[in-house]
């Protein structure tokens, strides 16, 4: 799909983007949204951007601070499981 949006110049000088760049900033901001938000995984991720190895994906998402969600419940459910395995439950 190909989407065309217009972006003042000011903009793009202040945020320093070549014309050549832009479409590939877009995508990255688009695809660490919806990363945050728990619509596509890692792997989608590593797809979309054309990353070389699973190390890059993590770095890009690092740098985009798109962490997974990780709640208490999360926790408990792997303390628990990590408890059943070690047979300290």
């Amino acid at each position: 799909m190909q989407i065309m949006i217009e972006i003042p110049d000011h903009l793009a000088n202040q945020l320093q983007l070549q014309p050549n760049q832009i479409s590939q900033k877009v995508l990255e901001l688009i695809v660490a949204d919806n990363y945050r938000q728990g619509l596509i995984g890692a792997g989608e991720v590593h797809k979309m951007l054309n990353f070389c190895s699973r190390w890059e994906t993590y770095q890009f998402l690092k740098d985009q601070k798109a962490y997974l969600p990780y709640t208490e419940e999360d926790l408990e459910e792997d303390v628990q499981a990590i408890g059943n395995l070690l047979g300290t439950k």
